[in-house]
C-alpha cells in the first residue's frame, strides 16, 4: 500500500471522528439553538426534531449510501458525504426557523453517516482479511476520540463565540477534508476508475459561477444583514415581490433561479461541475425504491422512540402509528427484494452467519452502550453533581477515554485471536463494569475507585468494535462491503434507540416501586412541605432506577458476547484462520 493510500485512509478516519464529535457538540449547544429559532428552553420536547432529524439522516440513508459506495467507489462517496455534511453545517449555522434547522441537521446526518461505511469498506479494499484488525481498530479509535473531543470542542467554542461558530468550523473542516481526500485519491489512483482522466479535463467555470451565485444569494436570504436591509438601494432586494416569504424576494428568486440553472448545467454539459446524470444512474442501480422503503421502515422506528419522553413513556404518543408504518414498509421492502432484478441487498449478500450475526451483535452492543452514554452523567447529576452538567459530563469522559484505547487493543487482538473471542471478552468487561456501577451509592463517585468500572466498561466496549467490523467484512464479498458495514452501523443505532427506551422503562418501574415505599413528606418532615431527609429518600429511589438500568445494560452486554462467540466462529478474521480457509478451499 502506498503512502498516499495511508494518508487517504487517515483523512477518512479523521472525517469520521469529526462527524462523531458533531453529535456530542450539539448536546451542549442545543439550548442556544432552541432559543435562536424561538423555542423556549423549558419546552425541550419541541426541540426533538433537531435531534431526530440528524438521526433520520444518519440511519435511514445509510444502506443506500453504503450500496452506492460499492457501486461507484469509496472515495467519491467520501467526498460527496463530506460536501453534504459541510452543506448541512452551513444551513444549520444560518438557520432562521425550526424547518431550516432540521433540514441542516438532516443533511449533516446524511453526510456524517455516509462516511462510516465508506471508510470501513476502504479498509477492506486496502487490507486483506487477516490484516484488517489493526486498521479497523485505529479507525474505531479515532472515531471514539471524536466522541471525547466533541464536548470539549463545543464547550471551548461556546466559551468564546456563538453556537453558530461550531457549524461554521464544521463547514470549513468538511471542505478541507473533501479537497484533501479528492487530491490524495487522484495521486494514489484509489478513486473512481476515471478520476485521473477527469482531473485533466477542462474545469467547468460556468458551473462554478452559478454555484457561487446560488451560495451568495442563498446566504444573504438566510442572514438578511440589517445594514443591507436598511440601505435604500440594496434594501429593495429583501422586499418580497409577492406574499411575505423571504424566498419570494429578488434575492430569493435569484438564488432559486441560479440553482435551477446550475442543475440544468450539470445535467446537460459535457464536463459539468457535478455529473448529476451519472450519479442518478448509480442511485437507480443501487435500487432507490428499495432504499426508500427501508428508509421509511427505519424512520418509523426512529421517530417512535427518538421523539418519546423516556421519563414517562417507551415511545411517543404517535409511536404505535410510527411502528405500524415501519412494519408495513418493512413488508413492502421484503416483497420488493424478491421481485426486483437489482435489489438494494443482492441475493446472498448477507448469507454467511457472521455477516448477519454481526448486525445482531451490534444491536445488543448499542443497547448496552447507550445506557452508559445517558445514565452515567444522569447518575452523577442525581448524586454528587446536582447543579453541574459539566462535572457530570466529565464523569462520562472517564468512560469515553477508555474506548479508543480498547479499540486499538481490540484491533490488534483480532489479528491474533478469533473475532468472537475478542468481542465476548470486551462484552464481559463491559458487563463487569455495569454490574459494578449497579452497586454505586449516593457518594460513590466522590471516591477515585469509582473510575475503575468506568474505565473497565469503556475499554470493554472499545475492545468489541474492531472484531465486529472485521467479522462482517471477512464474511461478505468485496462488492457489498459498503452495504454490509452500513447495516452494522444501522443495527447499533437502532439498538441504542430501542435499548434506552426499554431500559429506562424498566428502571422507572423500579423507581416507582421504591417511591411507593417512601413515607409521605408530612411524616418525614414533621408536617413540612420539604426537608433534607425526604430529598434523600427520593435520591435513593432515583439511584435504584439507575442501578436497574445498569443491570439491564450488563444483561445486554452478556447477550452480545454470547452471540458473538456462537455466530463469529466461522469468520476468517485472523491470519491463521484465513490460511486454513484457503487450504481447505484448495
Amino acid at each position: 500500500m502506498t503512502r498516499s493510500a495511508q494518508w487517504l485512509l487517515g483523512l477518512a478516519a479523521v472525517a469520521v471522528a469529526f462527524a462523531a464529535a458533531d453529535t456530542y457538540v450539539v448536546v451542549l449547544a442545543l439550548p442556544d439553538m432552541m432559543a435562536s429559532v424561538g423555542v423556549p428552553v423549558e419546552q425541550l420536547q419541541r426541540a426533538a426534531p433537531i435531534v431526530s432529524g440528524f438521526l433520520l439522516g444518519y440511519v435511514a440513508m445509510l444502506p443506500l449510501i453504503g450500496r452506492i459506495a460499492d457501486l461507484r467507489g469509496r472515495v467519491p462517496v467520501l467526498v460527496a458525504a463530506l460536501l453534504i455534511f459541510a452543506l448541512g453545517s452551513l444551513v444549520t449555522a444560518l438557520a432562521y426557523d425550526m424547518p431550516t434547522m432540521v433540514t441542516g441537521r438532516f443533511l449533516q446526518g446524511v453526510g456524517g453517516g455516509g462516511l462510516v461505511p465508506a471508510t470501513l469498506a476502504l479498509v477492506a479494499d486496502l487490507y486483506p482479511a487477516e490484516r484488517r484488525g489493526v486498521p479497523l481498530g485505529l479507525v474505531s479509535a479515532v472515531q471514539e476520540i471524536g466522541s471525547v473531543v466533541g464536548p470539549l470542542f463545543g464547550a471551548l467554542v461556546l466559551a468564546v463565540a456563538d453556537w453558530r461558530a461550531i457549524f461554521l468550523v464544521n463547514l470549513a473542516v468538511g471542505l478541507v477534508l473533501a479537497a484533501g481526500i479528492h487530491r490524495l485519491a487522484v495521486v494514489s489512483r484509489l478513486g473512481a476508475a476515471d478520476t485521473p482522466a477527469r482531473s485533466r479535463l477542462r474545469f467547468d467555470w460556468l458551473g462554478l459561477l452559478l454555484a457561487l451565485v446560488t451560495l451568495v444569494a442563498g446566504v444573504l436570504v438566510f442572514v438578511q444583514p440589517s445594514q443591507l436591509m436598511r440601505d435604500l438601494t440594496y434594501g429593495q432586494l429583501f422586499i418580497p415581490i409577492t406574499g411575505d416569504g423571504r424566498w419570494l424576494t429578488p434575492l430569493g428568486v435569484t438564488a432559486i433561479g441560479a440553482f435551477a440553472l446550475l442543475l440544468l448545467r450539470c445535467c446537460t454539459a459535457r464536463r459539468p461541475l457535478l455529473d448529476i446524470p451519472d450519479w442518478v444512474r448509480t442511485v437507480r442501480e443501487a435500487d432507490v425504491l428499495g432504499a426508500t422503503l427501508l428508509a421509511l421502515a427505519l424512520a418509523g422506528v426512529i421517530l417512535a422512540f427518538a421523539t418519546a419522553d423516556p421519563k414517562v413513556q417507551v415511545f411517543s404518543d404517535q409511536g404505535l402509528w410510527y411502528l405500524l408504518g415501519a412494519a408495513l414498509a418493512a413488508v413492502a421492502f421484503t416483497l420488493h427484494l424478491r421481485r426486483t432484478d437489482r435489489p438494494l441487498v443482492p441475493p446472498g449478500a448477507l448469507r454467511r452467519t457472521p455477516a448477519w450475526g454481526a448486525m445482531l451483535v451490534s444491536f445488543f452492543i448499542g443497547a448496552a452502550l447507550i445506557a452508559a452514554l445517558i445514565d452515567i452523567p444522569l447518575f452523577a447529576r442525581t448524586t454528587v453533581y446536582p447543579g453541574s452538567q459539566l462535572m457530570a459530563a466529565l464523569v462520562l469522559v472517564r468512560f469515553l477515554v477508555a474506548l479508543p484505547v480498547g479499540a486499538v487493543v481490540g484491533g490488534y487482538l483480532t489479528h491474533r485471536l478469533p473475532a468472537g473471542a475478542v468481542t465476548a471478552g470486551g462484552m464481559a468487561l463491559a458487563a463487569i463494569g455495569f454490574l459494578w456501577m449497579a452497586t454505586w451509592g449516593l457518594t460513590t463517585l466522590e471516591s477515585p475507585v469509582a473510575t475503575l468500572p468506568l474505565v473497565i466498561g469503556g475499554f470493554g466496549f472499545g475492545l468489541a468494535l474492531a472484531p465486529v467490523n472485521a467479522a462482517v467484512l471477512a464474511s461478505t464479498d468485496d462488492d457489498v462491503h459498503g452495504l454490509a458495514s452500513a447495516f452494522v452501523v444501522v443495527s447499533r443505532m437502532v439498538g441504542m434507540l430501542i435499548g434506552i427506551s426499554a431500559l429506562t422503562t424498566i428502571g422507572l418501574r423500579r423507581y416507582y416501586s421504591e417511591q411507593a415505599d417512601v413515607p409521605s413528606v408530612r411524616d418525614v418532615c414533621d408536617g413540612g412541605s420539604r426537608c433534607k431527609e425526604f430529598t434523600h429518600l427520593l435520591k435513593v429511589a432515583g439511584i435504584a432506577q439507575e442501578q436497574t438500568v445498569f443491570t439491564g445494560a450488563a444483561v445486554c452486554a452478556v447477550i452480545a458476547g454470547v452471540l458473538a462467540l456462537v455466530l463469529f466462529r466461522s469468520a476468517p478474521t485472523r491470519a491463521i484462520a484465513t490460511r486454513d480457509l484457503l487450504r481447505s478451499a484448495g
